[in-house]
């Protein structure tokens, strides 16, 4: 892996937005009561019996937006991580911003895309196992 620098100065990139879409999703999460709105349910479960892979987003969600970050791990450990990088993307972007810092930008191999790539689907399918289980076996 290399690591590329990128300029001193103020532009709205890819880091900008996934910090925003993150302090948007927490805002919301934090403020507007989504698992309480009479349509927000899982159709996929209510029609199988077993959860999509996407169950416990809302719930982690929810937990990380009133720091119960316990919670949001045991909703969905996946989610939960996925919003505490969103969160981390936010606060630096802002500090980018604000100071004009350069950022690394990782240039991977085509080996390591493919390791990259692997871990992903790993950590998907492991996810997923784990909201099987604790809904499958009542652990919530």
């Amino acid at each position: 892996m290399t690591l590329h620098w990128t300029p001193r100065e103020r532009r709205f990139t890819l880091l900008h937005a996934l910090g925003l879409a993150g302090v948007m999703g927490l805002l919301i999460a934090r403020f507007v009561p989504l698992a309480r709105l009479p349509l927000w349910h899982c159709v996929f479960r209510e029609h199988t019996g077993w959860p999509c892979p996407g169950c416990g987003l809302t719930r982690a969600a929810d937990g990380l937006a009133h720091l119960r970050l316990g919670f949001a791990f045991e909703s969905n450990p996946l989610g939960a991580l996925v919003g505490c990088l969103l969160a981390g993307a936010a606060v630096l972007g802002l500090l980018q911003w604000a100071f004009r810092l350069p950022l690394p930008v990782p240039q991977l191999s085509s080996g390591e895309a493919r390791a990259t790539r692997a871990a992903v689907v790993a950590a998907l399918v492991a996810n997923y196992a784990f909201v099987i289980v604790q809904t499958r076996l009542g652990w919530r």
